[in-house]
């Protein structure tokens, strides 16, 4: 008798979409709008699109590697067991210490509106929720992780209705071409846009507990995604339509919020605050979970641990390392530029898997085009957002770079020091 797999078409779908609508919508919405304005819209369209183009290439890949070590996985089926693939998944780790910064500082951003707001406030607010997590992991509670489902549940209904409301209260003028950015800031707000999407990639690590993940893995990543960019879009419209640019300008980090005050008043931005409080709490527990026992084990150790089982193993030397740098982070950083930083190498890391695709098309059956298409768009992509954003914040490009180099430095150190090497999971 065949034993039943954990995740069918609909439940992959369902993760995909929780792992998509969390704290990013709540803060990368204000964020993306600062830059594109009320053509966000576009922007979240053409970064729903990248995303349809990546999630193509990464469901082709976890059909013929079904690892649950996933990007990790891919970088050395296509790169071998080498420097260079050890070097991109420490950034892929560091990547997802900065996207676990975003997250945490969205809660602080949020949590200090309800009291009283300053940039002391938000630091210790997001530290004191990290902390939080960190404890509830060591202690190896599995409450929070049996109650995810609900909770994306909570936070999709909460998005869902606020988004049907106050679409019946938009103001045509705030979404007239007329008062729009120039054309160039729709580009420029991609890498954003398509941050905000990032999470299905959580599907391909699904793959080795799939139902048939030769057709399921492709349905479900598409399924998700376009769920999601209908969704995204229909937010972007309502928030929009009922601010000013200016005032969403002013509101960025917590526009989503400030929305909900003209037609509900206070009490519907409390409402969406405490949505964006329940949904970075859940996707820190998530992430803090995926980074600390998947992506920083095979990062550090070159594979997965034998005992590895999912929601058993616990990493706590990863943990508490994974604590330290997200801390820091915090602390001398700011939400736009982590956001900004964690958007540009998030895209960049995708696009080398894509390249790297390339070279493996005929293992995993890839239409050539559309690898060609993904890399190309993510690197238009790349080029918009540091031209930007260089503008507002000088150092980005420093710092993507200063990521990069130390990512090459910790992949050389542990070759030299502990003789490991990143290891394919998936060798036939």
């Amino acid at each position: 008798m065949t034993e039943k797999k954990a995740f069918g078409l609909w439940s992959a779908v369902f993760l995909g979409i929780g792992s998509m609508v969390g704290s990013g919508i709540f803060v990368l919405l204000g964020e993306a709008g600062a830059i594109a304005g009320n053509l966000v819209w576009i922007s979240f369209i053409f970064g729903g699109t990248i995303a349809l183009l990546s999630g193509y290439s990464l469901a082709k890949l976890a059909s013929r590697y079904p690892s649950r070590g996933g990007i990790v996985e891919y970088l050395v089926q296509c790169y071998g067991e080498g420097v260079f693939s050890g070097s991109v998944s420490v950034l892929f780790y560091i990547s997802a210490i900065v996207a676990l910064a975003m997250v945490a500082k969205t809660f602080g951003t949020y949590a200090a509106m309800m009291s009283s707001f300053s940039p002391l406030h938000v630091d210790i607010f997001a530290i004191g929720i990290l902390v939080t997590f960190v404890l509830i992991n060591l202690a190896g509670s599995t409450l929070i992780a049996r109650s995810e489902n609900i909770i994306v549940i909570i936070k999709l209904s909460i998005i869902v209705l606020f988004t049907v409301i106050v679409s019946f209260y938009i103001h045509p003028s705030y979404l007239a071409f007329k008062d729009a950015p120039p054309l160039l800031n729709v580009f420029s707000a991609i890498a954003l846009t398509f941050f905000a999407y990032e999470g299905f990639r959580v599907i391909t690590n699904t793959a080795e507990d799939m139902d048939n993940p030769s057709k399921t893995m492709m349905k479900s990543i598409i399924t998700a995604i376009s769920f999601v960019i209908i969704l995204y879009v229909a937010v972007a419209f309502a928030v929009f339509g009922n601010l000013s640019l200016p005032t969403i300008i002013k509101a960025q980090d917590y526009a989503l919020a400030e929305a909900a005050k003209p037609v509900f008043g206070q009490i519907g931005f409390t409402i969406m605050s405490i949505a964006a409080l329940i949904s970075t709490s859940s996707s820190i527990n998530a992430n803090l979970y995926a980074v600390t026992n998947v992506t920083y084990d095979m990062a550090k150790d070159g594979e997965l641990p034998e005992i590895y089982e999912r929601h058993v193993y616990h990493s706590v030397e990863g943990l508490l390392v994974s604590a330290v740098f997200i801390a820091i982070l915090i602390i001398f950083f700011d939400l736009e530029e982590i956001a900004s930083i964690g958007a540009i190498s998030m895209l960049f890391i995708h696009m080398i898997v894509h390249f790297g695709h390339l070279f493996k098309r005929k293992e995993t059956g890839a239409s050539t085009i559309l690898l060609i298409l993904a890399i190309t768009t993510m690197a238009t992509a790349i080029i918009f957002a540091l031209q930007y954003t260089s503008k507002h914040i000088p150092d980005v490009g420093y710092f993507i770079a200063g990521a990069f180099f130390l990512a090459y430095v910790i992949e050389i150190s542990l070759r030299i020091f502990t003789k490991r090497t990143i290891k394919k999971q998936i060798v036939k």
